[in-house]
């Protein structure tokens, strides 16, 4: 199987074979026509890869470290799990390494207002922190479902000087929170720049947001060969969106051994509907648009989008980042789900384990993980990315158990 360098895809028009694209309304095509060229220009100056280096380094305090989780693997007595510290950058999660990338744009484009959406409330305040870093007015979109069981998250952002917008339409989170921000955006193209947070969206987002989250898979490829010898066999990471996942996955791609799995959000169970697990379920998920790019989206029999539920507000999204749907269809990639019971397991054996409370959209890969690595030798070198620390959670935690 020959895969595409990182040049290859998305194509011209943003595509990743079939999916990708976009579909946004006529007001929007000038600033994604100047997002595209900016961030072009950007791609091929290293001046600006100097700079976000620099921030990565300095602000941000990466590289991020790589973690044996020895008495987690010897509990399950299976493969050796490792750990990327994605929960130990600057603001808590990996969202920061996409936040101050798309913020420096931003300053190249001489916009002064970023407008943002959050369901986990991570990807709010890695904005709110680039903005207040570069001197950028900040709003941030969120459900007020979301704003409800990730509080500690909304008064970080109002510290750190953005305003939080409550958005009390349709289902009340991440996917009401685009959808004002889109809004807003359209209202305001001339001097706002619309900071996605995830692989999502129209071109140049999805491929856009990559590369930014690609440090991610950078770092590790290279730890894990200067810590264990070679490469991992297993690639762990939840998806939501799939931003982390793309970013630990993408500088593996061509490693055709080393096994990529994402898990989405299984909710209360595939069987009961009240879930996100787009490619799980193909009664509801069906290739649609949504959000301005073509990829597995939730629908009901009308072509509606469904409602979506998980414990975990990161993850409760109706559609995938193209680029997943793509290699998906390819077989690059493999995708399985964990329940809201399966990712409370997960939570519950890091922090008795290894000391560390993993953010709920990282808690469902290790769920997932509690299960797998067991069936696999004790040879067998298992990598899980953990997108975000778990401080935020611990009111939701708290109600569930």
């Amino acid at each position: 199987m020959s895969i595409p360098f990182i040049t290859d895809l998305p194509d011209a028009h943003g595509r990743f074979g079939p999916y990708g694209g976009q579909f946004v309304p006529e007001t929007l095509m000038p600033a994604l026509a100047e997002l595209t060229e900016a961030y072009h220009i950007a791609q091929n100056d290293p001046d600006f890869w100097n700079e976000f280096h620099r921030l990565m380094r300095d602000f941000v305090g990466r590289p991020t470290p790589i973690t044996h989780a020895r008495r987690l693997s010897e509990h399950l007595g299976g493969a050796q799990i490792y750990l990327k510290r994605e929960d130990l950058a600057h603001s808590g999660a990996h969202k920061i390494n996409n936040a101050l990338g798309q913020a420096l744009l931003v300053q190249r484009m001489g916009k002064q207002r970023i407008v943002a959406e959050t369901g986990a409330g991570q990807h709010g305040v890695a904005t709110a922190t680039a903005a207040a870093l570069l001197g950028i007015q900040c709003v941030v979109y969120m459900g007020t479902v979301d704003m409800a069981r990730q509080r500690p998250n909304v008064f970080r952002m109002q510290l750190l000087g953005a305003e939080v917008r409550g958005v009390d339409s349709g289902s009340k989170t991440l996917k009401d929170a685009i959808n004002e921000a889109i809004r807003d955006w359209v209202t305001h193209v001339a001097d706002t720049h619309y900071l996605l947070g995830s692989a999502l969206g129209p071109h140049p987002y999805p491929a856009m947001v990559r590369d930014f989250q690609r440090v991610i898979g950078v770092e590790a490829r290279q730890q894990m060969l200067e810590r264990v010898g070679r490469l991992p066999d297993t690639i762990v990471a939840c998806v939501g969106g799939g931003s982390n996942a793309i970013g630990i996955f993408h500088p593996f791609l061509a490693d055709e051994d080393v096994r990529l799995l994402g898990v989405e959000a299984g909710g209360r169970g595939i069987a009961s509907g009240e879930h996100a697990a787009r490619f799980a379920d193909p009664k509801i998920a069906r290739i649609g648009v949504l959000h301005g790019t073509k990829s597995y989206v939730m629908q009901d029999a009308d072509g509606q989008i469904a409602l979506t539920h998980s414990i975990s507000a990161g993850l409760d999204y109706a559609s995938v980042g193209p680029e997943h749907a793509y290699l998906r269809d390819i077989g690059r990639t493999a995708y399985t789900y964990c329940t809201d019971e399966q990712a409370l397991a997960g939570f519950k054996a890091l922090c008795a384990y290894e000391g560390i409370l993993p953010a709920l959209e990282s808690a469902h890969a290790v769920g997932h993980v509690l299960e797998l690595a067991p069936t696999l030798p004790k040879e067998h070198i298992l990598l899980l990315n953990l997108s975000g620390r778990g401080d935020k959670d611990l009111d939701t935690v708290m109600g569930a158990i």
